[in-house]
């Protein structure tokens, strides 16, 4: 009986190691290869999984999940000769378990080999300035290469970002005296401009005050002409009253010409600047003649056209 007991509990004991042995247990987020004599077979998922114990192996357990893989630094040489320090962090998921596990050995490893060498691949054929400025471009050259590449593994790489360019400090020295120069080259040109466009708008402010005083002139000079035209007017029309006076025998009319151009002589005379003393004979009883003559010869014209209104 006691040989019985023990060979129950032998048995008991063998056939829950082999269930235990057969039963895997598979974390969310994993994947694991089931190899049969050393030969894949199948991708157990998630859960509660059987295999055939100690005919059936697990090969792989391979992470699912995205993962962050970082890029050591390195040194890469630009197109233009420029030695600089880099590094960079890699993102990745593994889609197929079967290809990660068997079609690449040390995955993370060639994974970060293969990123370290399309980084100076990338950044080797750029200049200093055009590496330092388009960091995205750089990120999109890079993620479509690596993934590319990296397809025949099942994995696909999420993103790619640089994570610092360092130029050596003697280089950093040298562009910030260029970013120093071009900054004074730019406010010089600023400075210029700014002085043209003032000197711009005062010349047009004089031209336009030129123009005005132009204008001025020209309606003065209409105004004056004007002026004289009526005033050659009212001398014609005197002349011709005098003349009407000539002819109808009023001899004072001439005494009107006479004392007018006397008048206006002496009048010539008095503005002259170089005289200071005046001495003219004269007669003054002539004068007044002539200015009696004019007194006639207005009365006998106003004269004449009131006495016609009253017979109108």
């Amino acid at each position: 009986m006691e040989g019985i007991g023990i060979s129950a509990l032998a048995v008991l004991v063998i056939t829950v190691v082999i269930i235990y042995s057969g039963a895997k247990m598979v974390p969310q987020g994993y994947g694991w290869t089931v190899e049969r004599f050393g030969r894949y077979t199948r991708t157990l998922q998630p859960g509660l999984s059987l295999i055939i114990p100690f005919i059936d192996t697990i090969g792989f357990r391979q992470n699912m999940m995205e993962q962050v893989l970082d890029i050591p630094p390195q040194e890469v040489i630009s197109s233009d000769n420029a030695q600089v320090s880099t590094d960079a962090v890699c993102f990745y998921q593994v889609q197929d378990a079967v290809k990660a596990s068997y079609e690449v050995n040390d995955l993370p490893r060639a994974l970060q080999n293969l990123v370290m060498t399309n980084i100076r691949a990338v950044l080797g054929s750029m200049e200093l300035d055009e590496m330092l400025s388009n960091r995205d471009r750089i990120n999109v050259s890079l993620l479509q290469k690596v993934d590319e590449a990296t397809d025949p593994w099942g994995l696909k790489v999420t993103r790619i970002e640089i994570r610092d360019i360092s130029p050596p400090r003697d280089l950093v020295e040298a562009m910030g005296r260029q970013m120093k120069a071009e900054r004074d080259k730019r406010a010089q040109i600023l400075d210029a401009e700014g002085e043209r466009e003032a000197a711009i708008k005062v010349a047009e402010g004089q031209k336009q005050a030129q123009i005005l005083k132009a204008e001025g002139e020209l309606e003065a000079a209409k105004r004056e002409a004007e002026a004289r035209e009526r005033l050659a007017q009212a001398e014609a029309e005197a002349t011709r009253m005098v003349s009407e006076a000539i002819d109808k025998g009023n001899s004072q009319a001439i005494n009107y010409f006479v004392a007018q151009k006397y008048v206006d002589a002496l009048g010539r005379l008095a503005e002259s600047e170089n005289n200071k003393v005046m001495m003219i004979p004269l007669e003054a009883s002539s004068v007044i003649g002539s200015i009696a003559g004019i007194s006639e010869i207005s009365r006998d014209v106003f004269g004449k056209d009131k006495t016609a209104e009253r017979g109108s």
